[in-house]
């Protein structure tokens, strides 16, 4: 099943956009957006990998419940993406692996 029809934003009246930066690359996007759904508007499907079998993970339930999209937002890891919205200036890093608590 091709995955570039998946997720496609729904047209929406003018909203102001923000600028973040996903792996130090620039996304301009909505102001009303979660990280979550930042990151699949601007094509990654992907937001971590797994610790143990390095498996990819994408946001899934959007709604804070399965902890897929877990991201490094300015510095700070695990951070659930589908529970954040977006800000201008925001640093969004995806996971790869086992990530330190503190």
């Amino acid at each position: 099943m091709p995955t570039d029809l998946l997720f496609k934003t729904l047209p929406r009246a003018e909203h102001a956009t923000v600028r973040i930066y996903i792996d130090d690359r620039a996304h301009d996007v909505p102001g009303t957006l979660s990280v979550a759904a930042a990151l699949l508007a601007a094509g990654h499907l992907v937001c971590r990998t797994t610790p143990v079998g390095g498996n990819e993970r994408a946001p899934f339930c959007m709604m804070g419940v399965c902890f897929d999209c877990l991201v490094e937002i300015d510095g700070v890891p695990n951070r659930q993406g589908c529970m954040t919205p977006v800000r201008d200036g925001m640093h969004v890093r995806r996971m790869q692996g086992a990530r330190s608590i503190a």
